[in-house]
């Protein structure tokens, strides 16, 4: 391992992005939100994922050089198009205006279509939860599951994340994929030649496998079975279905350099609490219930690791993997 500043890590991701072709402002955005990862122990959404953006921005797989706009508006609800460009600046756009919104409406969304990876899905609502508002994040993904009784991948990983503030404290932030795991941590594993738990996911022929790289050419398994499938088949349909994106069967690879654009969409919902029972009464509500729970000692509240990772690594350095660290250097 290495140990690099998120600084100098910023730098790096962003000098590598822009000399790929990606106009500065959208490599900025996304050395930021890669960058964001790596410090809050999100690995497989950090800079491991640069070498295969930069393929695929060299393959004409991503345009570096897209501008994500407003394609369809109401009062509270619209459609960004990221234009087959990265995601993060066009997520911004969209979960910038629907802050906006809910402002006025009392609740917002804002839909992400033709889009790329998005990385961690926490990273989008930091805003919101800095706007003391609730906030939610979908996102579909490349086919990796099965639906429900299935032989084939069909539906994403399909991330969920979701944020509450609070009144003295940083906001309760939830984040999860669909899957038994993070699709990217099996990435991690086949690249540094180390085996997966037994459960995350199965060969192509449908058979159990511990080998990171049979999963990556097989399937990935949904928690808690027929319970997670039905919950991507939701997140599906929110994310490609409401914004007119590909679904997870239509969509290219992340992981490949060649292939089909992925094209795929996220949704952001976005709700003011003063719209609701009132910011006080939200405030009061979300303490009472957060002070029950944590009475018992081994409750652990959602994020609070992240939190403290992301606080020790600003302070100390962010861990790379030196033969990362390395390619990525080869790609500035």
């Amino acid at each position: 391992m290495s140990r690099i500043s998120q600084e100098d890590l910023r730098i790096l991701a962003e000098r590598t992005l822009t000399r790929a072709g990606t106009r500065p402002e959208a490599a900025t955005a996304t050395a930021r939100a890669l960058v964001y990862a790596d410090l809050h122990g999100l690995a497989s959404h950090g800079v491991s994922r640069l070498p295969t953006y930069i393929a695929q921005l060299r393959n004409g797989r991503v345009d570096g050089q897209a501008v994500p706009t407003v394609v369809a508006t109401r009062s509270a609800a619209l459609v960004v198009d990221a234009a087959h460009g990265m995601a993060y600046p066009a997520c911004a756009l969209a979960v910038n205006e629907a802050i906006v919104r809910a402002r006025q409406c009392g609740s917002a969304v804002a839909s992400v279509t033709r889009s790329h990876h998005f990385g961690a899905g926490a990273y989008h609502l930091e805003a919101i939860g800095a706007a003391r508002m609730v906030g939610l994040a979908f996102s579909n993904s490349p086919a990796a599951m099965p639906a429900h009784g299935g032989r084939r991948p069909i539906f994403g990983t399909n991330p969920i994340a979701a944020v509450f503030p609070r009144r003295d404290a940083e906001p309760l932030l939830v984040d999860l994929s669909l899957s038994q795991v993070a699709r990217g941590k099996i990435v991690l594993a086949a690249r540094e030649g180390r085996p997966i738990e037994q459960g995350w996911a199965t060969a192509r022929d449908g058979s159990p496998t511990t080998d990171a790289r049979e999963a990556l050419d097989g399937m990935m398994l949904p928690f808690g079975g027929a319970k997670g499938a039905m919950l991507a088949l939701v997140v599906e349909l929110l994310a490609a279905a409401l914004t007119g994106a590909n679904f997870g069967y239509e969509a290219g690879s992340f992981l490949t350099a060649d292939g089909e654009r992925s094209a795929i969409g996220h949704l952001f919902w976005v709700i003011d609490p003063a719209a609701m029972a009132g910011q006080d009464t939200y405030l009061t509500r979300i303490e009472a219930l957060i002070e029950l729970m944590m009475q018992d000692a081994e409750v652990r509240l959602p994020g609070e690791r992240r939190r403290q990772l992301a606080s020790s690594a600003a302070r100390d350095g962010i861990d790379i993997p030196a033969a990362l660290l390395d390619e990525l250097n080869t790609l500035t």
